[in-house]
C-alpha cells in the first residue's frame, strides 16, 4: 500500500474516513448534512486516524463535499483525490 504523495494517509485509512463521513451525512446529503458530517466524522476514529481525518477534510472539503453529493462511493473519492490506486 503506498503512501499517497508523502502525506502520511493511506487509501485503507482514506476510505475509512471517508465511509464514517459518508454514513454520518446520510443518503442524499444536502450541503448541511455534509458540513455536519465532516466536523463529526473525524471523531472516535482514534487520535492518529483522527488526526489524519483532520488534514484529509481540511484540505479536500470541497471535493469531498461535492463527490458526497454526488453520491460517490468512499473507494472512488479516495482514489480521485489520489490516495488509492484506480
Amino acid at each position: 500500500e503506498s503512501v499517497a504523495q508523502g502525506r502520511g494517509i493511506k487509501c485503507s485509512q482514506c476510505t475509512k474516513i471517508l465511509k464514517k463521513i459518508k454514513a454520518l451525512a446520510g443518503d442524499d446529503p444536502d450541503e448541511a448534512a455534509v458540513a455536519a458530517a465532516l466536523q463529526k466524522g473525524c471523531r472516535g476514529l482514534g487520535r492518529t486516524v483522527g488526526k489524519l481525518c483532520q488534514r484529509l477534510v481540511k484540505k479536500y472539503q470541497d471535493q469531498i463535499t461535492e463527490a458526497l453529493q454526488n453520491g460517490d462511493m468512499a473507494q472512488d473519492i479516495c482514489t480521485a483525490m489520489g490516495f488509492c490506486r484506480s
